[in-house]
C-alpha cells in the first residue's frame, strides 16, 4: 500500500507540474455547463439537476479516457517505464497509484460543475442524495477508466490521443449527454442505451432522484466493463511481452 500511495502522489506531481492538463480537466466540464445547462435549464430545479448530473457523467468520462489514455501512452514512451517496469515490487502498486491518481483527477474535474449548478441554476439535491450521485459517479467511471488503459497500453501518444478523441465525442453525444432524460433525438434514443456513457449517466439520474435506471442501459454497462477488463489486461499482457520477453 505504501508503494502504491508513493506511485499515485508521483504521478499527482507529474501531472501538476503541467497546469494545462488539470486545466484541461476542468475547463470543458465546466464550459459544457455553462453552455448547455446554465441558459436552458437553470431555472427548472428537476431539469436542472439531472443536467447537472449529466455534466459531472461527462466530466468523469472525459477526464478517465484522457488521464489512462494519452497517459498510460506517454508513461510508455519515457525511458523511465521500462526501468520501473524490471522492478520486484510487481504490476499492483504502479496500476493502483495510477488508478488513484486518475481518481484525484475525477473528483477534481466535478468540483467547477458542482460549484456552477450550486450559484447559477436551480439544482437542488440533499446531502444523503448527493453521496449517492458521486458513488454512482465512481462505479460509472470503471469502464472508461478500462477502456482508457486498453488505448494507452495499445498504442502510441500520437495514435492513443487520436483514438481517445474519437472515442470520447460520439460516446458523449451518442449517449444523450447533451440532451434531456427520455427525450432527445430519435436516433441517440435508439443508440444511446448501448453505450457506456448512457448506463453511467442512468445510474447517476437515479441516484439524483431521477428516472430509474433501464435494464438494458444497465446491461450493456456491465457488458462494456467486462469486455474491456479484459482488453485493458490483454494489452497489459501484450505490451510486457513485446517490450520485455
Amino acid at each position: 500500500m505504501a508503494l502504491t500511495l508513493t506511485h499515485a502522489r508521483y504521478q499527482l506531481l507529474e501531472t501538476v507540474r503541467v497546469p494545462i492538463a488539470i486545466i484541461g480537466s476542468t475547463f470543458f466540464p465546466a464550459a459544457a455547463m455553462l453552455f448547455f445547462v446554465v441558459p436552458f435549464t437553470g431555472e427548472d430545479p428537476m431539469m436542472a439537476t439531472l443536467a447537472t448530473a449529466s455534466m459531472m457523467t461527462f466530466a468523469v468520462m472525459s477526464t478517465s479516457l484522457f488521464t489512462y489514455g494519452t497517459g498510460v501512452a506517454d508513461d510508455r514512451a519515457q525511458p523511465w517505464d521500462p526501468y520501473l517496469r524490471t522492478l520486484p515490487a510487481g504490476a499492483f502498486p504502479r496500476l493502483g497509484g495510477r488508478v488513484l491518481a486518475g481518481l484525484a483527477m475525477i473528483g477534481l474535474s466535478v468540483v467547477p460543475v458542482l460549484l456552477i449548478a450550486a450559484f447559477l441554476t436551480d439544482a437542488t439535491i440533499t446531502p444523503g442524495r448527493l453521496l449517492l450521485a458521486l458513488g454512482a459517479l465512481a462505479l460509472g467511471s470503471i469502464p472508461f477508466t478500462l477502456i482508457g488503459m486498453l488505448i494507452g497500453y495499445t498504442l502510441p501518444p500520437k495514435g492513443a490521443v487520436a483514438l481517445t478523441q474519437v472515442v470520447f465525442f460520439p460516446m458523449a453525444v451518442g449517449g444523450g449527454l447533451f440532451g434531456p432524460p427520455r427525450g432527445g433525438p430519435e436516433f441517440i434514443e435508439t443508440v444511446a442505451p448501448y453505450l457506456p456513457s448512457r448506463g453511467a449517466v442512468e445510474l447517476v439520474w437515479a441516484a439524483a432522484g431521477g428516472p430509474p435506471a433501464t435494464t438494458t442501459a444497465i446491461v450493456m454497462l456491465v457488458v462494456w466493463t467486462a469486455v474491456a477488463a479484459i482488453g485493458a489486461v490483454w494489452a497489459y499482457r501484450r505490451d510486457e511481452g513485446a517490450r520485455f520477453s
